[in-house]
């Protein structure tokens, strides 16, 4: 009998590869069929995308849950201070204080504190009048808040009265302006957003919200503010 390097004949080897070739292929052929596996391969090559759709979606969400509040803050301003002032007493006409602004002003802040209004935003308040020589709308008097580094779109208090014109407040197509004897409190909101995950989905944005309200009840709009010590000053 010929012996193999190993003692094994020629005819042993080749039953040894043939069941070694018989169980490669059944191998191969159950590997072929088998699916277990598919979902979590599936889930793995999705994931990335899945989240970053997710990251997206909510970037975008407290996006517009944010400029949503900024506008809130630019009408509960003004309809605040188109309160100033109102009094039961028929016999005196009622001024704004600084006090009653700064109140005003602070209230604001209150309402953004969720999202830091007071280090990025900025809250301008502007009476809007008709004066009574000239007949032409101007900014009487302007009081602000708010970290950011921001001017009225309009102009500074005093605008309108000197060489620039001030035909209203508001968007080119539906100026407002302010009848005789009366004032519009006009605001002007700035923010500075501030993104959930830095720059990825949101560059540098800042929201810019505007609201007006006419005064309420009579005012003695000649005196501008009274009393002194207010913390709103926009210089």
């Amino acid at each position: 009998m010929q012996l193999s390097a190993g003692g094994l004949t020629p005819s042993r080897i080749r039953q040894v590869l043939c069941r070694r070739a018989i169980c490669t292929g059944r191998f191969a052929r159950r590997l072929r069929h088998d699916n277990s596996g598919v979902s979590l391969l599936e889930l793995a090559l999705s994931l990335p995308f899945l989240l970053t759709l997710g990251l997206y979606g909510t970037e975008m969400a407290y996006m517009a849950t944010v400029n949503m509040q900024v506008g809130e803050i630019a009408i509960s301003v003004a309809d605040n201070a188109s309160r100033l002032g109102q009094t039961d007493n028929s016999s005196v006409t009622p001024t704004v204080t600084e006090a009653q602004i700064d109140s005003v002003m602070i209230g604001a802040l209150f309402e953004g504190d969720a999202f830091d209004f007071k280090k990025n935003g900025r809250i301008i308040l502007s009476s809007l009048e008709k004066d009574s020589i000239t007949g032409k709308q101007y900014i009487h008097w302007q009081r602000c808040t708010g970290d950011l580094d921001r001017d009225s779109t309009y102009g500074p208090a005093g605008t309108g009265l000197s060489v620039l014109t001030l035909p209203g407040m508001g968007p080119a197509s539906n100026k407002i302006t302010a009848n005789s004897s009366s004032a519009v409190m006009f605001v002007e909101v700035f923010y500075d957003y501030q993104p959930l995950f830095g720059t990825m989905f949101a560059g540098d944005t800042v929201f810019h919200r505007e609201a007006a309200f006419i005064i309420r009840d009579d005012r003695n709009l000649t005196s501008g503010v009274t009393g002194s010590g207010g913390n709103s000053s926009c210089s």
